[in-house]
């Protein structure tokens, strides 16, 4: 897709440079070659550059999750963006207060290049227990307009850790739909991600929260200009910095 900016930007092609290969699984370092990893991360630095120069007036999102999102392409059920975490929390890390990280699951299957930074993926079995559980499964519907509505279900679950990966600056990780985790910063440094989407039909977006919990809405802020750029140039000398 060619954007006003003139930077062509191919769903299908970053896939074929960033989808791990059927023997390599989730594990750090496997894959993609480090050649097809400097391609897509040259890619998102141009792309970045796009923004902080102001020949593209994206404006980055801050997801609920805590994250700047740069939506950088939407095309049907595919999408391409750039996630910027703040160190300390990352959006979804445990912060200064303490805060947990979320446990959620995706209605996407993910594939995300680490741009620079140090990630942790906690992944989280459920397990049904109605009678001594932890949590509720809570539905996030997601509107057009910006909105998220977090509705709460009947299910009641413990969940169990059931391992984590490590991903640090080239690393390509994978989380599929329904997977439910917990992404921490790790290192005391801020992180970046360009992270490949595709939605599957029939998934929903779900989180883990209080049992008896209230249903709410909230609407993601757009970011003007002169923030979007600011976190923008800072995540380009972070990826100048970065060594592979």
């Amino acid at each position: 897709m060619d954007v006003p900016h003139g930077i062509d930007i191919d769903y299908d092609v970053l896939r074929g440079l960033l989808a791990p290969g059927p023997a390599s699984g989730t594990s750090p370092g496997a894959g993609p070659l480090p050649a097809d990893r400097t391609v897509a991360s040259d890619l998102a630095a141009t792309l970045l550059r796009a923004v902080a120069d102001g020949r593209w007036s994206l404006s980055a999102i801050r997801h609920p999750l805590g994250f700047l999102c740069l939506p950088v392409l939407r095309d049907g059920d595919k999408g391409v963006c750039v996630h910027l975490f703040d160190a300390g929390n990352g959006g979804e890390g445990e912060g200064d207060e303490g805060r947990p990280p979320l446990v959620h699951a995706h209605s996407w299957s993910l594939i995300s290049l680490v741009l620079f930074g140090r990630l942790t993926n906690h992944s989280v079995r459920l397990v049904d227990d109605p009678v001594a559980p932890t949590h509720r499964v809570y539905e996030v519907l997601s509107r057009l307009d910006g909105t998220d509505e977090v509705r709460r279900t009947a299910r009641l679950v413990r969940g169990v850790p059931d391992g984590f990966g490590r991903n640090a600056t080239g690393d390509v990780y994978v989380v599929g739909p329904g997977d439910f985790h917990a992404t921490v910063v790790t290192g005391g440094r801020p992180a970046a991600t360009l992270v490949l989407g595709e939605a599957l039909p029939g998934s929903k977006d779900m989180s883990l929260g209080l049992l008896s919990g209230e249903e709410h809405s909230s609407v993601r802020e757009v970011c003007g200009r002169e923030e979007t750029v600011v976190a923008v140039r800072a995540a380009l000398r972070r990826i100048d910095e970065a060594d592979y």
